[in-house]
């Protein structure tokens, strides 16, 4: 069961180092990465199919040649699994950055 999280807590868990480029809007967190090509653009979305399944959160993915963009709504809010999931993708997509977008 997903706990909601309020601002302050949400803040705590998105604020280490490697989720600077994560942008919260509301009840929304985005993150576009740049990776080498498109191949390795879609193994990154890949790579977080498992994640995905098993905490029972799907986030948009929007793939544009070599940028993928992650986009996590809150339905009611942002809860503890949204953020998971969000440090999970970070973690995954970590390997195949070539820049921040």
């Amino acid at each position: 069961m997903a706990n909601r999280l309020d601002d302050a807590e949400i803040d705590k868990r998105m604020s280490g180092a490697h989720m600077v480029y994560w942008l919260r809007e509301g009840n929304t967190l985005r993150r576009t990465v740049e990776v080498y090509d498109f191949a390795t653009a879609v193994n990154v979305v890949g790579d977080i199919v498992y994640d995905v399944n098993t905490l029972g959160c799907c986030p948009e993915v929007d793939i544009r040649g070599k940028q993928v963009t992650f986009v996590i709504r809150g339905e009611d809010g942002l809860s503890d699994v949204d953020v998971e999931l969000a440090h999970r993708i970070e973690t995954a997509a970590g390997s195949h950055v070539r820049g921040n977008a």
